[in-house]
């Protein structure tokens, strides 16, 4: 198996001793749904001798992605439903997602755009489909923030994304710039001079949102590809799904949200799994979801705390439902749990 290029078939995953051939034909027919892709610095962290291995989970196909649930979606989160234009998704008053490709150098199996990413899905935006994003987002001076996702953004050449940054800071009123990404840890060594000064616009303000599930995705080579893009200037925030047998362990958690901050990056979101089709096996409860999150408060540091989030189902936004640690008894008191368990009253009782 050549291990510097990407696996990307059944017949790639037997070879890497990803799977064992008799189900060949289980994960070909997964395949002939969902998009599959991982990358060789995925690939090479992948331990073939845990059958519960915490990054095969995360990338290497499973035939429960073909039990869909009743309540499951095609489009969990409602892009669609606040798309005016091709490529712009327009939820909330003050920033817009541009969605300038569909293509990924590493198909998560839990992706809630899994039906639109990958060879069959909605591909790179066309030249005119991409005039009139931007046109969009030029007529409309309330945008304060454009974030690139897809897809991966990063996937794309460094003229392309220069080109893209050349065209926001031609509109006056975007003043930050988000890009959602996997690259820093699944391609470390496309972060380069050429991206990152691909990344910079006059009077723009460049964010990376960095997407990882587990301390073992921030290797060394994924370290150094973050302190390449902080040291020149961009900001970073992670962002995290929480997954039945990846991270659904206080300790995971933790160790996950000091890796980002030794890293430089500030734990922003940890998601609920979306109800995107094929992905139950990775759900837990919100209120399994509440427990871990708790578990997180006085065993890390303050840094440490991301916002534990659900995307309301049918495009209504985001709702913060992490761990329910007040609540009111009537007449302005209420009972307050501490991070050991124990309850007070606040106002504290006469």
């Amino acid at each position: 198996m050549n291990a510097s290029r990407p696996l990307r078939t059944a017949g790639d995953l037997i070879e890497a001793g990803l799977l064992p051939p008799e189900r060949l034909d289980e994960i070909e027919q997964v395949a002939e749904r969902y998009a599959v892709a991982i990358s060789p610095a995925m690939a090479a962290l992948i331990d073939r001798d845990d059958p519960a291995d915490p990054i095969a989970r995360q990338f290497v196909p499973d035939g429960a992605e073909l039990h869909i649930l009743p309540e499951e979606r095609e489009d969990p989160i409602g892009d669609l439903a606040h798309s005016p234009v091709e490529g712009i998704v327009h939820r909330y008053p003050d920033r817009v997602l541009l969605k300038a490709v569909h293509v990924c150098p590493v198909y998560c199996r839990f992706c809630f755009r899994r039906e639109m990413v990958g060879p069959q899905g909605l591909g790179t935006l066309s030249p005119d489909a991409m005039d009139r994003a931007f046109a969009y987002i030029a007529s409309r001076p309330e945008i304060w923030e454009v974030i690139l996702t897809g897809g991966d953004p990063l996937v794309l050449s460094p003229r392309r994304l220069a080109e893209i940054m050349e065209r926001l800071a031609a509109i006056d009123h975007v003043k930050i710039v988000r890009f959602h990404t996997r690259v820093p840890v699944v391609e470390p060594e496309r972060i380069d001079e050429a991206l990152i000064a691909a990344l910079k616009a006059s009077g723009k303000t460049t964010y990376v949102a960095l997407h990882a599930n587990h301390p073992h995705e921030l290797t060394s080579e994924a370290r150094a590809a973050c302190a390449r893009l902080v040291d020149a200037g961009s900001a970073m925030i992670s962002q995290s799904v929480l997954l039945r047998g990846v991270n659904d362990d206080p300790d995971i958690l933790a160790a996950l949200m000091r890796a980002f901050v030794e890293t430089r990056i500030k734990p922003y979101y940890l998601h609920h799994p979306d109800l995107a089709p094929g992905t139950g096996h990775f759900r837990l409860s919100i209120e399994e979801g509440q427990k871990l999150v708790a578990g997180l408060r006085g065993r890390v540091s303050g840094l440490c705390q991301p916002a534990y989030i659900l995307d309301i189902p049918g495009g209504h936004g985001k709702a913060v439902i992490g761990a329910s640690t007040i609540r009111p008894t009537g007449d302005g008191c209420y009972r307050v749990s501490d991070f050991r368990g124990g309850e007070h009253s606040y106002p504290p009782e006469a």
